[in-house]
């Protein structure tokens, strides 16, 4: 990809994938400001970065999601150690009114997926991820595998630990019962 090199090129990338990104983006944080500061970010990223696109290895929105990945991995690994100095307003910049309706609405819209990520929250990192990037990200499992860097195998294994997860997390008598037959 030549986005750095071609305007038109990061401007037709950019409206295939924005919807895509700004739900990626919601699903995980619930501050419309934080979203939209991450969803300029990830493209900031990904326009950095487009010479370590392969298409062989993935779909251009697979390898978006990890840049999209990294970059809100990199912000929560952030809030948490400035939570103790930072207050909520500092280093947000102001949004218009449309634009800040706009992000509640996607938040709203995004609530139940949020309450999906949460449930899975004491997952393995790995299990986890693979979950998220399928279920809720609609990857396919190879795309999931080269978002995370790891083998479709391995990838098909910690997915289905981390649905036999949930399933057991959701109902622990059928579990339970599952374990005596």
């Amino acid at each position: 990809m030549r986005l750095n090199e071609d305007p038109a090129a990061f401007e037709a990338f950019y409206r295939r994938h924005i919807d895509a990104v700004m739900r990626f983006v919601v699903r995980r944080v619930s501050d419309p400001h934080l979203a939209a500061d991450l969803t300029a970010d990830i493209f900031l990223a990904a326009l950095d970065s487009a010479h370590t696109y392969r298409p062989g290895r993935g779909t251009e929105i697979a390898w978006l999601y990890g840049v999209a990945r990294n970059v809100v991995s990199a912000q929560h690994r952030r809030s948490v150690r400035e939570a103790e100095v930072t207050s909520r307003v500092a280093g947000r910049r102001l949004m218009d009114d449309d634009d800040l309706g706009e992000m509640v609405e996607r938040i709203d819209a995004e609530r139940q997926m949020r309450r999906a990520l949460e449930a899975m929250r004491d997952l393995p990192e790995g299990e986890r991820a693979v979950l998220e990037l399928v279920a809720i990200d609609q990857l396919t499992v190879s795309e999931a595998a080269a978002v995370l860097e790891i083998r479709q195998v391995t990838a098909r294994v910690r997915l289905h630990r981390a649905r036999r997860a949930l399933q057991q997390v959701a109902s622990p008598s059928a579990a339970y019962m599952e374990g005596q037959a």
